[in-house]
């Protein structure tokens, strides 16, 4: 997912999930992405946030959240933080 706008997405997937039936209430959803995308080369962070998520939703409680950086966010706890290219805690 971009990272641009994921936040917002995170929060859209709460709110459809708080209406759902069962299917989607008993979900563990994790957004993640990468800030350095793999197109440009070299050191992308995308699989090691993947890497990240795929131990992160083995362990979550069912929610949505936001991993990046090694860092799980509740999806309405977090903030990107573009001047210093990172995710944070709000």
């Amino acid at each position: 997912h971009g990272t641009d706008k994921m936040v917002a997405t995170a929060k859209a997937l709460a709110l459809a999930k708080a209406k759902a039936k069962a299917n989607l209430k008993n979900k563990t959803i994790l957004l993640t992405g990468a800030m350095i995308p793999y197109a440009f080369g070299g050191s992308s962070d995308g699989f090691f946030n993947l890497g990240c998520a795929l131990a992160y939703v083995q362990t979550l409680t069912q929610n949505v959240y936001i991993t990046m950086q090694g860092q799980s966010f509740l999806w309405n706890e977090v903030q990107k933080n573009s001047i210093l290219g990172k995710f944070e805690k709000i």
